[in-house]
């Protein structure tokens, strides 16, 4: 996928087609704004219809709608409906379609630096740290900038803090950083940067397809997200072993994404409406994620005969040292990135500083209540 945010050809063509499109939808862009009937949007996500992300991006369609009463309707089509999953950004920036939901880290050819809101260990912040970064710490603004130095006609909101995504299912378990070596892998962002350093051959794939790669013998292995995606995808139909925890998408977060000139031409109070559709959005996605997940990781193991382990720490540690490496290179060649990675470092250090010396380690509590031992452990 790097390589295409490298081939100019490509570039330029993304550039110009946005171009001449946000220049087509800026004349139309009053008429827009004085309709007086409802206003219809297309949208698309970059995930199977049957996912519980498209249900999010569903999720954030239906706040808007009723909150606005009706007045916008945005209409949510899942991957591949318009366009490829990985085509998102284009389609949106284009106005082939009016918005779109996804994940940054999918942009990852046009320009590297986008997978830094969520591909990576975060610098020991959390999903929803990364958010505050984003929203409070200069996040907000840079990626304007970053959007902006590529030519995409777009609005961008991330949003909904994910949990750690799991190292992955293999056909056994990983005990060791040699034991990826030479595995055909699925993973995204940069991410394919730090599996390529652990000697993995690396395939980027969309949800959609990752299963019938496994199936087919395409991909050794792979990643995608949570219990409840990775249950209704189909994986434990294609694997038994599933690796826990892991530092390649720690701090990761949904995107919503609207065309710009579209986007620009909405009244304000409309504006508005969306800005708090996202952030109530991004709540109720935490909390259904824990439910729902928490619900999926169970029944995994007792009707699909998962086995779940926890991934071996020198597997960690491995990951943190090339993930360095592979950002000390990327720094050096795009002042941009560099940019975005420091601004990022000088806020976790103050954040995740002050969220070690507050929050109190809930592992004790787990103990005392559901541990061996625990209080309230049934059985």
């Amino acid at each position: 996928m790097e390589s295409k945010s490298k081939n100019p050809h490509t570039r330029r063509q993304f550039l110009a087609a946005s171009a001449v499109t946000a220049a087509a939808a800026g004349v139309a862009a009053p008429a827009l704004a004085q309709s007086s009937g409802p206003i219809n949007m297309r949208w698309q996500s970059t995930w199977p219809a049957k996912d519980i992300f498209h249900e999010y991006a569903q999720d954030f369609a239906k706040k808007v709608n009723d909150m606005t009463g009706g007045d916008l309707k945005i209409e949510v089509l899942p991957a591949g409906a318009v366009v490829p999953a990985f085509g998102l950004l284009e389609a949106v920036s284009k106005g082939t379609l009016d918005g779109g939901h996804g994940v940054l880290v999918y942009h990852y050819g046009k320009q590297t630096a986008l997978a830094l809101w969520g591909s990576g260990p975060g610098y020991a912040m959390d999903a929803n740290m990364l958010l505050a970064w984003h929203k409070y710490g200069g996040g907000k603004e840079l990626l304007a900038k970053l959007y902006q130095s590529i030519g995409a006609n777009v609005v961008s909101f991330p949003y909904g803090p994910m949990p750690t995504q799991p190292l992955g299912w293999f056909k056994k378990p990983v005990t060791k950083p040699d034991d990826l070596k030479g595995l055909k892998y699925r993973t995204v962002g940069i991410s394919i940067d730090v599996f390529t350093g652990l000697g993995a051959a690396v395939n980027a794939l969309p949800g959609g397809e990752i299963v019938s790669a496994m199936d087919r013998g395409l991909l050794d292995a792979a990643e995608f997200n949570n219990a409840s995606s990775d249950r209704t995808l189909g994986f434990p139909d294609v694997s038994k072993v599933c690796m826990l925890q892991s530092y390649h998408q720690n701090a990761e977060q949904f995107e919503i994404m609207f065309n710009k000139a579209k986007f620009d031409a909405l009244p304000e109070k409309m504006k508005a409406i969306i800005e708090s559709a996202v952030e109530a959005s991004s709540a109720d996605m935490s909390w259904k994620a824990i439910d729902r997940y928490s619900k999926d990781y169970i029944e995994m193991q007792t009707k699909d005969k998962v086995r779940f382990y926890k991934t071996p720490d020198t597997v960690l540690k491995r990951q943190l040292e090339i993930y360095d490496e592979v950002v000390a290179k990327k720094s050096a060649e795009n002042a941009l990135f560099k940019e975005i990675l420091e601004s990022q470092i000088a806020f976790a250090q103050r954040a995740t500083q002050w969220e070690r010396d507050t929050v109190v380690d809930r592992k004790m509590a787990f103990d005392h209540y559901f541990g061996p031992q625990g209080k309230l452990k049934k059985g």
